[in-house]
């Protein structure tokens, strides 16, 4: 195992990823649609909110223990789904599974992943982790996918809402993204400078979408699954859907992609036991606001309802403290996962889980507040959000 200890942040893991992972899917994962000015903003909006420091605090006996659905966790963090992990590093999914399990935080699959729901059930030992569910217009797809996650030990579903139609991102159309990378000039040139990647790729059968591939109407080669993955996302999803899902699911359910207190609203009268205010990383709607600035009124609104999460923009245990303070029972982070899979594999994961872990606890005790439920907006200086 490489020695992490001089890796101090996230950013110090981004730059290493840049190097390693081949261009296009590292700009997969760093990247937003159009003039990417919503994915700027989700990270750049933290940095304006100014913590109040305390001192003479008794800082002893710190926890930054809870619980995310009644869920215990190390810290109110979960990996977020993201697409086409398994091209960031060899069997990302799977790295990245057994790296939160060992944390003691929930890790989330997503429906666009290269390994399958029965690769991270076997790689993890059948621990319970979360999957995420795009619906599409085959319905007896979803309806077999649902029975595959409940077979995976899937202790809670978490459904995307913002991803009817697909964003317009400028950095995967000019890349032509495949998974695999498709064998020209170009791609060739680019992986050639990444033989540690190209290394492990060759380790592994696991290299196309492992969900679908085998397992939709249609779908045996390349390019029809890419043809398939275009046609399928459902533009005409509604709340009728939500409640076919939920009763078909029959778990603990997550609303993800709520960005509006009307929107909330009509989550937290679903049923659903959490949402996620998320802007899927600024990949969808460029011009809509930050999910840090959007999350205060939607826990204010309805954060005695339902479990009120949020995602986007997430680089340090900084971060986490001021969502948790602004209303979020809990954060998922999706880049600051995949740079440290990028760099290091598992254990760059694990690297980035710690200096998250740390940030939270150092930053919350100089906050003046022992365990991380006490945290509230009091800890913010007034006037920064």
């Amino acid at each position: 195992m490489p020695d992490l200890s001089k890796i101090t942040n996230i950013e110090d893991l981004r730059a290493i990823a840049e190097r390693r992972v081949p261009r296009m899917f590292y700009d997969y994962a760093d990247s937003g649609a159009w003039t990417e000015g919503t994915y700027r903003s989700n990270e750049e909006d933290f940095q304006k909110i100014k913590l109040r420091q305390r001192v003479a605090v008794n800082m002893e006996g710190r926890s930054t223990r809870t619980t995310m659905i009644g869920e215990e966790v190390a810290m109110p963090v979960a990996i977020a789904p993201t697409g086409l992990t398994g091209m960031q590093h060899a069997d990302g999914e799977i790295l990245g599974a057994r790296a939160a399990k060992a944390f003691g935080v929930p890790f989330t699959l997503s429906t666009m992943s290269i390994c399958s729901l029965e690769d991270i059930a076997e790689g993890t030992d059948r621990h319970p982790f979360w999957f995420q569910l795009y619906v599409m217009r085959d319905r007896e797809f979803i309806e077999a996918l649902i029975e595959r996650a409940k077979a995976a030990n899937v202790s809670a579903l978490q459904l995307t809402l913002d991803l009817q139609i697909l964003g317009q991102r400028h950095k995967d159309i000019k890349n032509g993204l495949t998974a695999p990378p498709k064998p020209t000039l170009k791609n060739l040139m680019n992986l050639a400078t990444k033989p540690r990647w190209c290394m492990g790729m060759l380790g592994t059968k696991r290299r196309t979408f492992g969900n679908i591939a085998g397992h939709a109407k249609g779908v045996k080669d390349l390019s029809s699954l890419s043809s398939w993955t275009a046609e399928q996302f459902d533009p005409t999803l509604s709340w009728a859907d939500v409640e076919w899902i939920k009763k078909l699911w029959g778990g603990k359910l997550i609303l993800k992609g709520i960005m509006d207190v009307e929107d909330a609203r009509l989550a937290a009268s679903s049923g659903a036991d959490a949402l996620i205010v998320s802007n899927h990383g600024g990949r969808q709607l460029d011009g809509a606001p930050s999910s840090i600035a959007a999350l205060p009124a939607i826990a204010e609104a309805v954060g005695t309802e339902i479990e009120v999460w949020m995602d986007g923009g997430i680089r340090s245990g900084q971060d986490v403290l001021k969502a948790r303070a602004l209303g979020a029972r809990g954060v998922l982070i999706g880049r600051s996962f995949l740079y440290g899979l990028g760099a290091f594999g598992e254990a760059g994961v694990t690297r980035a889980l710690q200096i998250i872990h740390k940030e939270l606890d150092i930053t919350m005790a100089f906050c003046g507040r022992t365990h991380v439920d006490e945290v509230d907006s009091s800890i913010l200086l007034p006037g920064t959000f």
